[in-house]
Formats: structure tokens, C-alpha cells, sequence
């Protein structure tokens, strides 16, 4: 029983990393442009492009097309959450994502993502 408390208490300490993370097709250099609230759920995306589910149909393709090795998937900032996702946080994310967007113009030839009018 103490190991399970144990258990617990380390897992409420793990730091929860968010933040903005690229994938980048090394075949034609196009990328995606996303943010994480914690980049654990990376394997995830991992998961749904190999399964064919992924929500954006370009970097779907692609994938499909060129296959996993063509791509590549970093982490470009990371933003230390709180153990409480607030608010300010999801808005903290979402001006880091269009800091980078505005960098990266990941549009076009250049990415998956479409030039929001």
C-alpha cells in the first residue's frame, strides 16, 4: 500500500510540458504547425497519422504517400503548465501557435495549413 502512495505522489510531481510542435516533411519541406497541452499526447498524433485518422487531409496524404520516415516531429517551444490547466494557459498556447505561424507561413507550398482570411 505505501508503494502505491508512493506511485501517486510522483506522478502529481511530474512537470507537465506545453507548447508548439512541427512536423516537417523532409521530402518537400512542407510543415505542420500545432500546439500540445502536454507533449506526452505526441505518440498520439503518431498514432492517428499511421491509422489514417488524422484530422488535416494534406499532412495525411503526405504521410500515407512518402511514409513515417519522411517525416519529422519536434517539439519549438515549450511553455511550463501549472498542474491546473486555466485559461490563461490555452490562451498563452494559442498566441505561442500564432507567433509561429506568423514565423513559420507554414502555407501553401510551404505547409499543410490554410491562409485564414
Amino acid at each position: 500500500m505505501e508503494r502505491k502512495k508512493e506511485l501517486k505522489q510522483e506522478y502529481k510531481e511530474i512537470k507537465i510540458e506545453c507548447g508548439i510542435y512541427v512536423i516537417t516533411n523532409k521530402q518537400n519541406g512542407k510543415k505542420f504547425v500545432a500546439s500540445t497541452r502536454n507533449f506526452k499526447t505526441l505518440n498520439g498524433t503518431k498514432f492517428t497519422l499511421e491509422t489514417g485518422t488524422h484530422t488535416n487531409r494534406l499532412l495525411q496524404e503526405d504521410w500515407k504517400q512518402f511514409g513515417k520516415e519522411a517525416f519529422e516531429i519536434e517539439q519549438i517551444e515549450v511553455y511550463k503548465a501549472s498542474k491546473n490547466h486555466s485559461t490563461s494557459e490555452k490562451k498563452e498556447l494559442e498566441k505561442l501557435l500564432d507567433k509561429w505561424m506568423e514565423q513559420l507561413q507554414p502555407y501553401g507550398d510551404k505547409g499543410y495549413h490554410t491562409k485564414k482570411i
